[in-house]
């Protein structure tokens, strides 16, 4: 029998296969993974990074697949001015491939809203059948850049951004129109901007004063929600330190750390036409590595300073980490053993990763947060939503896939399952997958649910 959380307040990253895991301290403001998690970023959802993945997938072993989603709790009908990425905002997925908690690859996304006819309030004027359909009146196109070391480069130009799927009359046939969306390199790497299905899952009752659920209760809050996805598929020599594929986990290029940013101008003007501008250097206004890292270890009065901060300077977030408030609340409202003083254990993945599989083999790497994928796993031929707690490698904490039970991993992990504590096997959130099918193909996302069910 299993006991079940809903999610308590959410955990975090957890990391198995060798004598460590990991939770986070304080924090009960969030909904879901890393949507709206912090008081500013709430207000903000255009630049709210809500979820971050990172894994090698069974059709492309030789490539590190990156799918990173903004804009939470989008809804199907939010029209006639549907979900978008911010024109404003800079988007940037960063791999540290050395263990020094510096970005030395980073991929940056910006994008530019279109308007074929102002003259009126439809998003699309007649069915749309192809992605330059002049039907489709507003639209986004996108530019993606790689910074290599400071060098930059241009990869992706005026790409368009898949659109919103209205309906049936405004997309009779709405998945050929998103797939048009996937650019495909030269050197095979891939991209693709748009709406998509949420790809988590949670029940968020437990938000009413930390209810906990009876088995068979519990419901996908998320259900039905879309988000915005930027997903990218690149080969694993473009991400390492050396251009290499490394085939050994113990390879020092083997380990990448991986993390999502956001930035805006440091100064907004609303203008009296109605329009709005920005000036002044670029702020970083969100980040987001393992999930449910903002939620549950930094306190409310701290969470914007972490969407602020630098890995590098991950060390002011620890003072909780050895006294996890989960365990003590798994205590409270359960009445489960969870050890709640002295968790050492904790330290080791909240710093540095797991030695032989996500920890760098290098000497001196710093200890900072990110998601940590170890290229040189490969794919699993049987996955398991549970990961490496049931011995399968390639899953969550090693990097994260779509399909990964990270919760339930997480309330195992802070309920003393390495540790030993009887019944920490049972602890689940009971909701235990997506409420749709994820594809099995570039960019696995599920298709976002239309504005007319």
């Amino acid at each position: 029998m299993k006991r079940t959380l809903g999610l308590l307040g959410a955990v975090a990253p957890v990391t198995l296969g060798a004598t460590s895991l990991m939770s986070w301290h304080h924090g009960q403001e969030a909904a879901a993974s890393s949507h709206r998690e912090a008081p500013l970023i709430a207000q903000d959802p255009e630049a709210d990074s809500t979820d971050l993945y990172a894994w090698i997938t069974p059709d492309a072993p030789g490539s590190v697949t990156i799918v990173s989603a903004y804009n939470p709790l989008e809804s199907p009908e939010g029209g006639p001015n549907y979900y978008k990425f911010g024109d404003d905002v800079v988007y940037r997925i960063n791999v540290d491939n050395n263990g020094d908690a510096e970005e030395d690859v980073v991929y940056e996304f910006r994008f530019r809203s279109h308007t074929r006819n102002p003259g009126t309030f439809l998003y699309n004027t007649g069915p749309v059948a192809t992605l330059d359909d002049p039907n489709l009146n507003f639209y986004q196109t996108y530019s993606a850049y790689r910074i290599d070391h400071g060098v930059t480069l241009q990869v992706v130009q005026d790409a368009m951004v898949a659109p919103h799927d209205v309906g049936k009359r405004s997309f009779p046939d709405y998945e050929t129109v998103s797939n048009q969306a996937i650019q495909t390199l030269g050197n095979g790497a891939k991209f693709f901007a748009g709406p998509a299905d949420d790809p988590f899952w949670v029940d968020l009752r437990v938000f009413d004063l930390l209810q906990v659920l009876g088995p068979g209760d519990a419901h996908d809050s998320l259900k039905g929600a879309n988000v915005h996805v930027i997903a990218m598929q690149v080969p694993i020599g473009l991400l390492t330190s050396n251009g290499s594929k490394p085939t050994d986990t113990k390879d020092p290029a083997a380990v990448l750390g991986i993390w999502a940013t956001t930035l805006r101008p440091s100064m907004r003007v609303l203008n009296t036409d109605g329009s709005v501008s920005g000036s002044g250097d670029l702020v970083q206004v969100s980040r987001l590595g393992s999930p449910l890292v903002n939620e549950v270890v930094v306190p409310r009065g701290a969470k914007d300073l972490f969407n602020a901060s630098h890995p590098r300077d991950d060390a002011q977030f620890l003072a909780g980490v050895t006294d996890p408030e989960l365990a003590a609340l798994m205590n409270l409202v359960l009445s489960f053993p969870a050890p709640q003083h002295d968790r050492a254990d904790l330290v080791q993945v909240f710093l540095t990763g797991v030695d032989g599989l996500t920890k760098p083999n290098v000497p001196n790497a710093k200890p900072y947060e990110a998601l940590r994928l170890n290229v040189a796993v490969p794919p699993s031929a049987s996955p398991n939503r549970l990961g490496v707690l049931a011995g399968d490698n390639a899953g969550y904490p090693n990097g994260r896939r779509l399909a990964d039970e990270v919760t339930d991993i997480s309330l195992q992990a802070v309920g003393g399952i390495l540790l030993k504590t009887p019944g920490a096997e049972t602890l689940s959130q009971s909701v235990p997958f997506n409420d749709v099918p994820f594809r099995r193909v570039f960019p696995y996302v599920a298709l976002p649910h239309s504005g007319n069910q």
